[in-house]
């Protein structure tokens, strides 16, 4: 099941980071950016390791709920 297809994240875990070894971290959480037209061709707007956001394969994560408690923290770090 697609991300688009979910309730909708804010947050995602990288589960790989083949060919994108310099942006991002495996097993690193990430914050996404909502970008609907880049969902419909699976890809996903995420804030990386260059604290910019930019376009990603989905197949590289998986949706995570976030306790309420740690958003605000996770919020303030990008």
């Amino acid at each position: 099941m697609t991300i688009a297809r979910r309730k909708i994240s804010r947050y995602v875990l990288c589960l790989r980071n083949r060919g994108f070894a310099a942006s991002l971290e495996v097993r690193k959480v990430y914050r996404l950016r909502p970008d609907p037209e880049a969902e419909r061709h699976r890809l996903l707007r995420v804030i990386d390791e260059t604290g910019e956001d930019y376009l990603y394969p989905e197949k590289l994560f998986v949706p995570i709920d976030i306790p309420r408690e740690a958003i605000a923290v996770l919020s303030s770090a990008v």
